[in-house]
């Protein structure tokens, strides 16, 4: 037996004499990693409030909830684990070093071991008075065998079968409320039976037997000692089984193959089963086996398929269940294991009209239903209530199905929360969808799009809203042209009596100037975009002549024709940007274009390029810089041609 009866049982039946209404604190399910390998048994013990946990050589020492607080280590292939009916002792079966251990539950230190014999590997114990049952070797040359207390030295005594061979390492149970009888299942062939040995002599003596299907996963006694519930075989149910003729009287119906059972003091069975649709996994009967059981889904994962991994706190209030596989195990406790899961929908349109009616729709699921006209409890979230309106209750209907209608006064996302109180024999539940409710659009204008100005200009940007409902508040942000220049706000406040909100770029790049309004409740949220564009900053000046003068009205810098001209040009710097030099050449009434290129700017803005000479008298030239976009390296200003510098070759 893994849970001890305590003195103080409460009466199964009466958890469904009514169903209470007002709400009650509902106490939360929790999941906790835990760093055990595959789970081998688990027992409770209520004094210290422990659970004791065996895997690989260990055996972990863990509080309820489900922090490890120390490891006994050691232990070869540990395997099934026992607490003596005061408390004090718990045994462990060693099958990797042939022995039984017993350890002082107060000091968790080893205070005893049996040797049970070269080979002889026991894997299951049970405890009856004055005496450690076994069941060890392996297939065909399994056995039962029996550890006496009572003598000095203890007697280790095997080959107590009797007339039955075991096909595999016999899963032993006894329970001090029946001190004579002690339960073997023959689990690992079809045709293993349940045996039910009288030990009352000292020796086993087989009282009755029967096959139920072999291949039992687990198995539980009930608190008063008078039956077993069986998990297995594969046949979606747990069955519980009287001991005295092994007669079945109750069957757990499971939805998948059943791997553990336990059962709490008050006889209420819980049971785990394999859940490969990942529907269910975790089956618990508050109201018998004639009553739905309350499910829940643990894990995502199949549950583990060998081991006793499910076991109830020693006062029977909570359930631990652990999940998952080596190195992503987990620590389950149901708080409210005899509760019935409730699970809630609700359904609302994906989108609405403002100021007109919807409807929502949903339903309440359960193992057990709570009755027809049961309230759940509804609440709208929007921009007006964003800490969420009460819209008072709505009853459910027979089959659990319930709707209602509202007129959402706000527009954008509106959540619809629905939520059932739960009762003494449900846990809450909640639910919400949302709606995209529609608002009307505001007017939205920005000034200056696609306008140019000069380089440096301070220019007023201007943004105008039309009608809104209640928000008047404009943000305006600048966004200059390049990587190295980010987003900034400018401006944000409420518009004037005219709608008006102005705010002051200065020029110095292109930029994108964006106009916020985020919206109220029944005008949607706009931005809009203005662009405006900035000369780059150009300034050209010529070296190295000997005079000015004009021909015609034009001004011309005058050079020996020996001589180079330079030229010297100071342009805004942007990090790669590069000018273009335009050169051309008077003929014939004309100017033609004798050069175009580009040259690198230093990181002050200035380029020095010698233009040189041509070595003749009576040459006219020009020269100017120019920033292309994109073509000098980058896009931040707009394309700038500076002015022509005139200049004239003589003797």
């Amino acid at each position: 037996m893994r849970t001890r009866t305590l003195p103080a049982a409460v009466a199964t039946a009466a958890l469904f004499s009514s169903v209470a209404l007002a709400a009650v604190p509902a106490a939360a399910d929790t999941s906790t990693p835990i760093g055990v390998d595959r789970v081998i048994d688990t027992v409770v013990d209520g004094a210290h409030q422990h659970l004791y946990i065996s895997s690989g050589n260990v055996i972990s020492v863990a509080d309820y909830s489900g922090k490890v607080v120390t490891t006994l280590t050691g232990l070869s292939g540990v395997s099934d684990l026992q607490l003596s009916p005061d408390g004090s002792t718990l045994y462990a079966a060693v099958p990797g070093a042939d022995k039984i251990v017993a350890f002082d539950i107060a000091t968790l230190t080893q205070t005893a071991e049996y040797p049970t014999g070269d080979r002889t590997a026991p894997r299951r114990i049970a405890l009856t008075e004055g005496r450690i049952w076994f069941g060890y070797g392996d297939q065909w040359e399994s056995g039962l065998g029996e550890v006496d207390l009572t003598t000095d030295p203890a007697a280790v005594t095997l080959d107590l079968a009797g007339d039955h061979d075991f096909a595999s390492t016999p899963m032993l149970y006894a329970d001090p409320a029946n001190p004579d009888t002690l339960v073997a299942l023959d689990g690992g062939i079809s045709s293993g039976p349940i045996v039910v040995y009288d030990v009352s002599s000292g020796t086993p003596a087989i009282r009755v037997t029967a096959n139920e299907g072999g291949f039992y996963r687990d198995g539980a006694l009930t608190p008063d000692g008078q039956s077993i519930v069986v998990a297995g075989p594969g046949n979606r149910a747990v069955t519980e089984y009287r001991l005295s003729d092994l007669q079945e009287v109750h069957e757990y119906p499971v939805k998948d193959e059943p791997e553990t059972v336990s059962v709490a003091p008050d006889g209420t069975v819980a049971a785990t089963a394999l859940d490969t649709e990942n529907t269910g996994d975790t089956y618990v009967f508050p109201g018998g086996a004639d009553t739905p059981a309350s499910v829940r889904n643990l894990s995502n994962e199949w549950m583990p398929w060998s081991g006793h991994s499910t076991t109830w706190s020693a006062d029977g209030t909570q359930l631990f269940v652990l999940t998952g596989r080596s190195g992503s195990a987990q620590f389950n406790v149901v708080a409210e294991p005899r509760k019935y899961v409730t699970k809630l929908t609700a359904d609302a349109p994906v989108t609405a009209t403002r100021a007109k009616t919807l409807t929502v729709k949903g339903t309440l699921a359960a193992g057990l239903m709570p009755p027809a006209g049961t309230p759940v409890s509804v609440v709208r979230t929007d921009m007006l209530s964003p800490s969420g309106k009460s819209l008072g209750t709505r009853a459910l209907g027979a089959n659990g199905a319930f709707s209602f209608t509202d007129v959402p006064p706000a527009g954008g996302t509106v959540r619809y929360t629905v939520t059932y109180a739960g009762d003494a024999a449900h846990t809450p539940a909640s639910a919400s969808d949302t709606v995209a409710v529609s608002r009307a659009t505001p007017a939205l204008t920005l000034t200056n799009n696609g306008k140019v100005y000069d380089y440096g200009k301070n220019v007023a940007f201007t943004a105008h809203l039309g009608t809104t409902y209640s928000n008047r508040t404009v943000e305006i942000w600048a966004d200059p042209y390049g990587a190295d220049k980010p987003k900034k706000l400018l401006k944000t406040g409420k518009v004037d009596s005219h709608g008006n909100l102005s705010a002051t770029v200065n020029m110095s790049r292109d930029t994108a100037v964006t106009a916020v309004f985020k919206g109220d409740s029944q005008y949607g949220a706009r931005t809009v975009k203005s662009t405006a564009y900035a000369h780059a900053k150009i300034a050209s000046s010529l070296s190295k002549y000997y005079r000015t003068g004009t021909i015609g009205s034009t001004r011309y810098y005058y050079f020996h024709k020996k001589t180079d001209a330079v030229v010297t040009t100071t342009m805004t710097y942007y990090k790669g940007r590069k000018e273009r030099l335009d050169l051309q050449v008077y003929s014939n009434g004309k100017w033609y274009t004798t050069d175009s290129e580009y040259f690198a700017l230093g990181t002050s803005g200035k380029c020095i390029v010698n233009l040189g000479h041509p070595g003749t008298s009576g040459v006219r030239a020009r020269v100017r810089a120019a920033y292309i976009d994109p073509s000098s390296g980058d896009n931040v200003n707009t394309t700038t041609y500076g002015a022509w510098s005139y200049f004239y070759f003589t003797n």
